[in-house]
């Protein structure tokens, strides 16, 4: 009889997974769809214009409304609920991305017209993926597994993700041209769409909040405040927020224009971009891996700081001074696996000290911030690179990334990375997460990968930031 009752509970245990594994799974299709997206639209622009100018315009354009929408999409999230509102955006995405070659085959599409499409996608997918990824704590303790398991989970199938889409980009580039990448783009967004539907139902924290107040300007302006006063006395976050800020909107300007002028004038076209972002992504992921295997025997705050300079200034200083693929690959490939150890820290920081009720607003308020530069990184860049040249714009936007990535070790407040949130207390001036908050994660309970007390190991991705706060 035990032995029929301990299947029956391996069984149900099983069944209870089933949720995280569709968000999982969902991740992953959209985000290899970005990747598509990443290397797709920029040499699209490139290939139809010539002018690395208007190739940043549209890095503008995408870039700019999700910054908008996540500075008030988080009430939203939490009242139409995170499944609707995952499968909404993703189908929005997926006609708007569809619409620029269908445009393009007919004689039809216009510069205006491709900015203003991207623009619609840009206001859409940030709601998506944040309504995603504040899913994974209760997702987590569903399948009963560690906050900080589940946070490597997310981060390493989002790396490899983005690290094989990389690689298809560059060869569907080739083989069909930057145009017809876009309709396999569009169908990834339908697949993700379709695994939240079937994925997430019967999910309490995927539905609407019942508990909110009726819909009102002044209701909304409160929920929306509460986000933006929940981070701006929470230190450490505030802190990691604004560096993040910085760092995303020059991987913007790198991955959006500076990369794919790179690899048309001076490599071998869109087949070696698409290596180049594959080896970063593949390399991501090992890191990733690697930091919840054994990071947890490090000090978070020194492993941070060190991965952060190596997997920014090294990339462009290689690219403008050193000529040929095989250089620029192994230091991207370093500088990946450096950055797969940067966002399972920051994940589990987030979930750890932000508490349930608030986590679609702070997730919004982090998201807003962290992209707040990305509309200008491209413009910056196309603009540097017609006015003096690929080499100085690559050495400039380089020192820039250098001097942002020094501030963990110049403040003293990131060395609080290593310290655990007070229980039910005030982390940073803040509030800590309570016990209904991230169960798993809390402090004094067991973790199996990186959190913020030490007990064990737990994302930012360069220029696919689009969740809180992810580098």
């Amino acid at each position: 009889m035990s032995g029929q009752g301990g299947t029956a509970a391996a069984v149900a245990a099983r069944g209870r997974r089933g949720p995280l594994a569709a968000v999982l799974a969902a991740n992953a299709v959209s985000i290899t769809g970005n990747s598509l997206t990443l290397i797709g639209v920029p040499w699209f622009a490139l290939q139809t214009t010539g002018s690395p100018a208007k190739a940043g315009l549209v890095a503008f354009c995408a870039t700019l409304p999700v910054v908008i929408s996540a500075i008030a999409g988080g009430p939203v999230i939490d009242r139409v609920g995170r499944r609707r509102v995952s499968i909404v955006t993703d189908l929005v995405c997926a006609l708007t991305l569809a619409a620029i070659p269908l445009l393009h085959y007919a004689g039809a599409l216009r510069f205006w017209m491709l900015c203003a499409l991207m623009a619609v996608t840009g206001l859409f997918h940030a709601p998506g993926e944040t309504a995603r990824y504040v899913l994974v704590p209760d997702l987590a303790r569903v399948a009963g597994t560690s906050l900080s398991r589940a946070a490597s989970l997310f981060d390493a199938v989002s790396r490899g993700a983005r690290m094989s889409g990389a690689a298809l980009a560059g060869v569907l580039i080739a083989l069909i041209g930057a145009e017809a990448v876009l309709l396999v783009d569009a169908a990834t967004f339908c697949g993700s769409a379709l695994l939240i539907r079937l994925g997430l139902r019967r999910v309490a924290a995927a539905e609407p909040r019942r508990d909110a107040p009726r819909v009102s300007f002044t209701a909304y302006r409160a929920e929306l405040r509460e986000g933006y006063a929940f981070l701006l006395r929470a230190r450490l976050l505030l802190g990691v927020v604004l560096m993040v800020m910085v760092t995303n909107g020059l991987d913007q300007g790198w991955s959006s224009v500076l990369l794919p002028v790179h690899a048309k004038e001076n490599l071998d076209g869109a087949r070696d971009l698409g290596l180049l972002v594959a080896a970063f992504g593949g390399c991501a992921l090992l890191g990733a891996l690697l930091y919840a295997a054994v990071g947890h025997r490090f000090r978070r705050w020194t492993l941070f700081t060190c991965a952060f300079l190596i997997c920014g200034l090294p990339r462009f200083v290689v690219a403008a001074l050193v000529d040929g693929t095989v250089p620029l690959a192994v230091t991207m490939a370093a500088g990946g696996l450096a950055a797969g150890m940067l966002n399972p820290i920051l994940t589990t920081v987030m979930y750890e000290r932000v508490p349930e009720r608030l986590r679609s607003r702070v997730a919004s308020a982090t998201t807003a911030g962290v992209l707040m530069t990305t509309p200008l990184g491209g413009l910056a860049a196309g603009y540097l690179i017609e006015q003096a040249g690929l080499a100085t714009a690559l050495l400039t936007l380089g020192g820039l990334y250098f001097l942002t990535t020094l501030a963990p070790a110049v403040f003293p407040r990131w060395r609080e990375m290593d310290a655990a949130p007070a229980d039910g207390g005030v982390v940073d001036g803040s509030p800590g997460p309570k016990a209904d908050g991230v169960a798993d994660g809390s402090p004094g309970a067991k973790t199996d990968g990186p959190g913020l007390s030490s007990s064990g190991p737990s994302r930012p991705s360069p220029a696919n930031a689009a969740t809180p706060p992810r580098p």
